[in-house]
């Protein structure tokens, strides 16, 4: 038997084999398909009920089923499951426009929608039933058939390609090493970064020393390794990732998807895929964005000018380098960020093992929203590395099944990230709960060291708990609204306000505390992180506000069928943000998986949006107490269990008491 068609509550990992997943995927599509004939073969008067809710609630076996392989597929994937993600894609993306270009289906959608005047309905239904339309007309009902056609071809090969995208990525991620035998060559590098690149070289029966470009060992390779050289070879490694002349070169496939969206757009009657994106987001249009864009550009330039000045007049005094190439900056960032606040990232890592920032996390969750988390053996998992969790209230009530997979490993892709396997919702009454997840690639433990995280590490961390938190305390009717079903740029504002409390003192005391001594962390460092918190606060804008440039280029282009090279484009798009020399066999589209294999295609903006909102949000904490009982419940009640049954500005003005101003970020970044 297919365990994939059983009923389960949680994925039953270990009975499933790569063999599953086709017929499970094929079945599970029958089975959604049978459903929605249901609902048009019903000859009753399109309503609210047999309609609307009755097609949110369709295809649950079918998203149980792919939630798992896709999870797998970006956490612990192999050759075999690529192939497999490659086959029903396409399978996926013709029946979802089997959905949405139903004419039949489309028609009792459209009446419920245009009698829903008359039709007694609260926020959440009416959200619902908006939803529900849009999806369609915004997604080809409305076409001619012609167009339907074009439409559905367009789809099937947008599927594929951002998935080789990915394929290519890691691939090549994975290609590279750097293997290195003289101690020489290691001057610089902390002994935990040399232990765990010499465990890396034995796991592979090699001597010496194995980097690669997993963050966990590149970063700490770009920040401390004292051989200029052999940081360029790093640097220019990972910058040439699937730029390179050979079968996993994503540059045809990245003019491929763009031309392919623009055509989509076009196609669905707008200008742009930008424009057909940002209608369904809090910023609305392109202008907008870029309007936002160049205001924070305007405000963070000078200081980002400024800083790379002292930047280079620092290394230049060092070591007399004349001038700063990508792979100097975070070398001498470190440095000079040491001689300023006299702060050093090993230092502080004995602080934040890992289990004390998850012990702390869980604390923190437990004072502001009521939560407690056990750690149970008795949860299926797809890898020993993966820890698993029931999350209860202080009643003891059910609230969550919480996965967490930290450490890198083959066959997982590289940056952090939060999903989940199943999504709340309230169906005959009973309130399903969620099973979310993060995946993040942290340093390994050693055979004589734990896993001792970066403070960056620490707040990515908090950031993807943020984001678990909105899926977990997720408490609304439909599924599809349901925890961070939001609009992409609110979903960034549960994740990003939680890293605040990596900066307080009362926050920290929970859990930093040294792994060896039981020490809590000095008081002087606590200082010293918030001190140095918006040290190059300019430099790291500019570059955040760089990338959301390019991607506004690339989606908000009116003729990207004339952009042949990638190269020279992306040149252009950061003009107005570029501070290092352009490296010539380097370019970041290419590996810009957010945009190219993630949901962030014109919606890379989102992050610095939201931190508008979470600068902002975290200064009511800080006015009335971080551990403030009110302020946790109001922000619990109307934005993390709301998730998208109403439009975000309502819910944040719900819970602020009015609208967001980009001053508590400016001040918190030191900008003003």
């Amino acid at each position: 038997m297919n365990p994939l068609l059983q009923d389960f509550n949680t994925p039953p990992f270990s009975k499933i084999s790569n063999e599953d997943y086709k017929p499970a995927i094929k079945k599970g599509i029958e089975i959604a398909k049978a459903e929605i004939d249901e609902i048009i073969n019903n000859t009753d008067v399109p309503t609210f009920e047999n309609t609307t809710v009755a097609l949110d609630f369709t295809g649950e076996k079918l998203n149980k089923i792919t939630s798992i392989f896709f999870n797998l597929n970006s956490a612990e994937t192999n050759d075999e499951i690529q192939k497999i993600a490659q086959e029903v894609s396409p399978w996926l993306s013709e029946f979802s426009n089997d959905i949405t270009l139903n004419e039949a289906l489309f028609k009792r959608v459209k009446s419920v929608f245009d009698s829903k005047e008359t039709l007694d309905l609260t926020p959440e239904q009416t959200m619902l039933l908006e939803k529900q339309y849009k999806s369609f007309a915004r997604n080809g009902a409305n076409l001619k058939e012609a167009d339907k056609i074009e439409l559905r071809k367009i789809d099937a090969q947008l599927s594929k390609l951002s998935l080789k995208f990915g394929e290519n990525v890691l691939a090549e991620t994975n290609a590279f090493e750097l293997h290195l035998t003289n101690e020489e060559d290691l001057a610089g590098l902390p002994e935990s970064v040399k232990e765990a690149a010499k465990e890396v070289a034995t796991s592979k029966d090699k001597e010496g020393y194995i980097f690669t470009l997993d963050y966990p060992s590149y970063i700490p390779f770009l920040t401390y390794a004292d051989n200029r050289e052999l940081r360029k070879k790093m640097a220019i490694a990972a910058g040439k990732k699937a730029f390179q002349d050979n079968e996993f070169n994503n540059e045809k496939i990245v003019l491929e998807i763009v031309n392919l969206r623009h055509q989509r757009a076009n196609l669905l009657g707008y200008k742009t895929h930008a424009h057909f994106v940002l209608e369904e987001r809090m910023a609305e249009t392109p202008e907008k964005v870029i309007e936002f864009s160049n205001n924070l550009l305007e405000k963070a330039k000078p200081a980002a000018l400024k800083e790379f000045g002292n930047l280079e007049n620092f290394a230049k005094k060092l070591d007399g380098i004349d001038h700063l190439e990508k792979w100097d900056g975070s070398y001498y960032s470190e440095k000079l960020k040491k001689e300023l606040f006299d702060l050093d990232q090993e230092l502080l890592k004995p602080y934040f093992k890992l289990e004390n920032v998850i012990d702390g996390v869980f604390e923190i969750a437990n004072r502001l929203y009521d939560l407690k988390f056990e750690e149970v053996s008795n949860i299926d998992k797809y890898h020993e590395d993966v820890k698993t969790y029931n999350v209860t209230d202080t009643n003891g009530n059910f609230i969550s099944v919480f996965y967490a997979d930290f450490h890198p490993r083959k066959g997982k892709r590289n940056g952090a990230w939060m999903t989940s396997y199943k999504s709340q919702q309230i169906k005959n009454g009973i309130n399903e709960r969620p099973q979310v997840s993060i995946v993040c690639n942290f340093t390994k433990p050693t055979e004589t060291k734990p896993s001792l995280l970066t403070f960056n590490e620490v707040t990515t961390l908090f950031h993807e708990f943020g984001h678990a938190l909105h899926g977990m305390l997720a408490n609304t009717t439909y599924n599809s609204l349901s925890g961070t079903s939001v609009s992409w740029d609110f979903v960034e504002l549960p994740s990003q306000v939680l890293e605040n409390w990596c900066f307080e003192k009362e926050a920290l005391e929970l859990f930093a505390k040294h792994y060896e001594t039981g020490e809590v962390i000095p008081m002087k460092y606590v200082e010293k992180i918030k001190e140095s918190a918006s040290f190059h606060e300019g430099m790291q804008t500019l570059r955040q506000l760089s990338f959301g440039l390019l991607d506004m280029q690339w989606h908000g282009s009116e003729s990207p069928q004339t952009i042949t090279s990638i190269k020279e484009f992306e040149n252009n798009a950061f003009a107005n943000t570029k501070l290092y020399p352009d490296v010539a066999e380097n370019c970041m589209s290419t590996a810009f998986s957010h945009i190219f294999q993630g949901g962030y295609s014109a919606g890379y903006y989102s992050y610095k949006w939201a931190e508008v909102l979470d600068a902002d949000a975290f200064e009511y904490f800080l006015e009335e107490g971080i551990f403030n009982k009110e302020v946790a419940t109001k922000f619990k009640d109307n934005v993390l269990s709301k998730g998208g049954t109403e439009k975000p500005m309502e819910l944040y003005k719900r819970f602020r008491g009015k609208e967001p101003k980009p001053d508590a970020l400016l001040k918190r970044a030191g900008l003003l």
